[in-house]
């Protein structure tokens, strides 16, 4: 056993010890703020090149010699070059940071990468992790009550649900845009004087049901989100479905459907949604979406031209509506892809070293951070953890990366220990 002085020795040395360790180890008190109070999350599902978009390398022959597939373009940035498919973007690219050192440990699954891109953490056994838009909904709210915090266009995925934070905190999904959200329009043969009788006697059963159940959590929270979708029914949220308001040239520079989408979602924002994501890959142009083994690397070129249309008119006309300030936006993917091909002339998949995209929301824009080595395979300066992403991302909208949510009574910080990048933000 230890005498007392022996055990105060052994305390000494302990308390020197950990006073020694980095400064990073500790939490930090005060966080950098950027300005943003939406965001707009552009989705490549499947898992992006980003040898062949946002890091290009030495040109590969397609076969047995590694490299990029397409030959790389200077841009507003100077001495950083995207591929050539990204044209329009390289000249509006000083209004955006690229992020070329992503990283995480997931290879195999696409599921499982999404699922940790999405909510910033791996699944736990005992608790069901929320989104990155189910948490925004959660700690700024809905701008406006007769429009939803959170809006997803594309499929339901678990991946972008709220988890323990509860229905309140979910979104809104929708495929087809030209008619919104399904179940949020009347059918033909139901007039308003109709549907406000059916409000009306739904609402006094939903009254008296939470009445009588007022220890049911979850009967007072199904309540609250019926109120809401009537209120989200009525003209004010689904006037923002109306393309046709725009001007016409303005919707041929957004291009096709993903374009669209982009167009939408400035459209969501300005209406006051918080958090819109944009997946871009419903339908896929070339026969895998951004999922390139095989045949589909020889067509990729095709998504990736339709993103950089998209992209490049959405970053300007955010900038029209000045709105770019207030808008953080978002080009995530779930891993990258090798500078090898495939037997069939595609790639595999690259989880430890990819490619992002943030732009506008008061970020210190027009740099690239991070450097791969000449296949894009190793970070050799400034590695960014899903974690570090998510407290970035976090930040530039308001959010305290370390604040503590509550999964019944047990705290959650809102990031896995995540450390937002300092060199994305505005010195003081």
């Amino acid at each position: 056993p230890l005498t007392r002085r022996q055990f105060l020795l052994h305390g000494a040395q302990t308390g020197a010890a950990l006073s020694a360790l980095p400064l990073a180890a500790a939490t930090p008190t005060t966080y950098p703020k950027g300005s943003a109070d939406a965001c707009i999350f552009i989705w490549l599902g499947g898992g992006a090149a980003h040898i062949d978009t946002f890091d290009p390398k030495q040109q590969g022959d397609g076969k047995k010699q590694p490299g990029s597939y397409y030959p790389a373009i200077d841009t507003a940035i100077p001495g950083v070059q995207v591929t050539e498919h990204l044209s329009q973007t390289a000249k509006i690219l000083d209004r955006c940071i690229l992020l070329r050192t992503l990283s995480h440990d997931i290879e195999s699954q696409h599921g499982a990468a999404t699922n940790l891109v999405h909510t910033g953490r791996k699944p736990s056994e005992t608790v069901i992790y929320p989104s990155l838009g189910s948490i925004v909904s959660h700690q700024l709210g809905p701008k406006d009550e007769r429009v939803p915090a959170y809006v997803v266009m594309g499929y339901p995925n678990i991946a972008r649900d709220p988890g323990f934070l509860g229905a309140e905190h979910g979104y809104i999904y929708l495929t087809q845009i030209e008619t919104g959200p399904t179940g949020f329009t009347l059918p033909d043969d139901v007039p308003p004087q109709r549907q406000q009788r059916r409000e009306a006697l739904l609402n006094t059963w939903n009254h008296d049901f939470v009445r009588r159940n007022q220890d049911n959590f979850r009967a007072r929270e199904q309540q609250q989100i019926s109120e809401r979708a009537f209120q989200m029914a009525g003209p004010r949220f689904l006037d923002v479905f109306n393309l046709a308001k725009e001007p016409s040239p303005l919707r041929e520079s957004y291009g096709s459907e993903f374009g669209q989408r982009c167009l939408l979602a400035r459209r969501l924002v300005q209406a006051g949604v918080r958090f819109v994501e944009v997946s871009f890959n419903l339908n896929f142009l070339n026969g895998t979406g951004w999922d390139t083994h095989n045949d589909g690397q020889l067509r990729q070129h095709l998504l990736i031209r339709d993103l950089d249309q998209a992209f490049a008119t959405l970053i300007t006309d955010l900038e029209r509506h000045r709105l770019l300030d207030s808008t953080l936006i978002v080009i995530a993917t779930e891993f990258g892809r090798p500078a090898e091909f495939d037997s069939g002339g595609g790639r595999g998949h690259q989880p430890g070293a990819f490619s992002g995209v943030l732009a506008g929301g008061g970020l210190r824009l027009g740099q690239s951070v991070g450097v791969t080595d000449e296949l894009g395979k190793e970070i050799l300066e400034d590695r960014v953890s899903i974690p570090d992403f998510h407290a970035t991302i976090h930040c530039a909208m308001g959010i305290r990366p370390s604040r503590k949510i509550f999964a019944g009574e047990r705290p959650v910080p809102i990031t896995d220990h995540g450390r937002p990048m300092a060199q994305c933000f505005p010195t003081a």
